[in-house]
């Protein structure tokens, strides 16, 4: 793995769209690689990611939103759900471009955000069961531990979004990182 430099930079208005677009298709790209065009991990627009659900994020009122540069270049991006009452926070979305997996982008950004907020107790993140890349990362070099799997015996109970069908994989795993 090669050391890299790796920030954080606020995200600006006119990058929304494509951050969007860049979160979808590092996401698009984990399930390609994982299951092929079988996939029926797919919504109805072919995304495994929705912009619903990235704009949700993008527009909680605790969110802050970067991007992830590494030598001046926009290869990434983080939301994160900052609760200022308890410091108990969420790694809501990280992706990175799959141009520049495994160089150390993902970690460096990782340690920009536990610098970037010290005063955190604990982070909590999900991922699907299927993203065995985003599973090592937590554990092996994060230092997450997994504490729920999520399935049809056990669903993730969250409100539904707009009278909807709440979207994303029915299989996840949740993890959290309790700091020293």
């Amino acid at each position: 793995m090669q050391h890299t430099s790796v920030s954080l930079i606020p995200l600006e208005a006119a990058d929304r769209e494509q951050f969007i677009l860049d979160n979808q298709r590092a996401f698009w790209y984990g399930a390609m690689q994982e299951f092929g065009m079988r996939d029926d991990h797919l919504d109805s627009q072919g995304e495994i990611i929705s912009r619903k659900t990235i704009e949700a994020c993008l527009d909680a009122p605790d969110s802050e939103t970067y991007r992830i540069i590494c030598d001046g270049q926009k290869v990434g991006g983080v939301i994160l759900k900052i609760d200022q009452a308890t410091n108990h926070n969420e790694l809501e979305i990280l992706f990175t471009a799959p141009e520049v997996h495994s160089r150390g982008i993902g970690y460096g950004a990782w340690q920009a955000i536990e610098a970037l907020h010290p005063e955190t107790k604990v982070w909590e993140t999900f991922t699907p069961y299927f993203e065995k890349r985003n599973i090592h990362f937590y554990l092996n070099k994060c230092g997450f531990k997994i504490v729920e799997f999520f399935t049809t015996q056990h669903p993730l109970d969250l409100p539904p979004q707009n009278d909807e069908e709440q979207d994303g994989p029915d299989e996840m795993f949740r993890f959290v990182k309790v700091m020293e």
